[in-house]
């Protein structure tokens, strides 16, 4: 019976303007092993990634086998007699790191795996579909940075390097936030001048996190949602402002209510108060998520 270990990056998706649009890996994993069985399905899950394990389903839900299952349809793959995934989580639920995507990911990876196919333009399709955008999924399928967009109900994405002098920090705080909650606190419409804003400051933050990185205070300055989500997460946007007036950029992470900060120096400021918050560099990951055989 076949076997594959699948290892996915973490994601930081807007990076302040980029709303649904820009994304960024990140070097914290999940790892996902899986085994073709002669029937059933079994699902092992060691660590929930700062989440109750018990809070992880372990049958058909599972994000990770409803991505192998969906993948293995469109690649028309005869129906696997069983499954049997272990998985390593170590990317938090719920914390605006990406960790539904990298479930998604991690699925459809390993459905191509099963198919023996590469990845192709179509895996980005089938995991975008799951969050409805593309950022998150992007950036774990590619690593580095990535613009997404969708066109004609594709969903698309580019890959872009970014400046290996930046050095993004986490401050992942105890509390959860629902993307489907933040996202309902946005309103229908926004001024005309905040849109256009917005449009400038994610232009200019696509040429500082490659090429000119002393451009990131300009960059990560949004209109477009955080302050409307604000009040889901006081904590988090307290530190955001608290950084961004000592110079640093940080913006929240996607939906929160983790902060980033994207430093030259890997560390916060001294006499910065974080506490309630796990403090970490993550180094961005570069290579998206790995498929082996084993």
């Amino acid at each position: 019976m076949r076997g594959f270990r699948a290892t996915v990056p973490a994601s930081t998706a807007n990076l302040g303007p980029g709303f649904d649009a820009l994304g960024l890996a990140l070097a914290r994993y999940d790892v996902v092993e899986l085994q073709v069985t002669e029937g059933g399905l079994k699902i092992e899950v060691l660590d929930a990634g700062a989440g109750g394990v018990e809070d992880v389903p372990t049958d058909e839900s599972h994000l990770v086998v409803r991505a192998i299952r969906r993948a293995c349809e469109h690649l028309d793959v005869q129906k696997v007699p069983g499954l049997h995934l272990r998985c390593h989580n170590s990317i938090p639920h719920a914390r605006g790191l990406g960790s539904s995507a990298a479930a998604v990911v991690t699925g459809v990876a390993l459905g191509y795996a099963l198919a023996e196919r590469p990845l192709d333009a179509d895996a980005l399709q089938l995991a975008a579909e799951f969050e409805g955008h593309a950022d998150n999924a992007a950036a774990s399928l590619f690593g580095g940075l990535v613009v997404a967009w969708s066109e004609d109900g594709r969903f698309r994405a580019e890959r872009v390097e970014p400046n290996p002098a930046i050095r993004p920090v986490v401050a992942v705080p105890a509390e959860k936030s629902s993307t489907n909650t933040t996202r309902g606190l946005l309103p229908a419409r926004v001024p005309h001048a905040d849109a256009a804003h917005s449009a400038g400051r994610a232009a200019l933050a696509v040429l500082a996190v490659t090429e000119r990185p002393e451009l990131l205070m300009a960059a990560t300055e949004d209109r477009l949602h955080q302050d409307y989500r604000a009040e889901a997460y006081p904590a988090s946007t307290e530190l955001v402002r608290t950084l961004r007036a000592r110079g640093v950029p940080a913006t929240i992470s996607g939906a929160g209510p983790t902060v980033l900060a994207l430093t030259l120096t890997g560390i916060l400021p001294a006499g910065v108060d974080v506490q309630g918050f796990d403090v970490a560099e993550l180094p961005v990951d570069r290579d998206g998520v790995q498929v082996v055989a084993r």
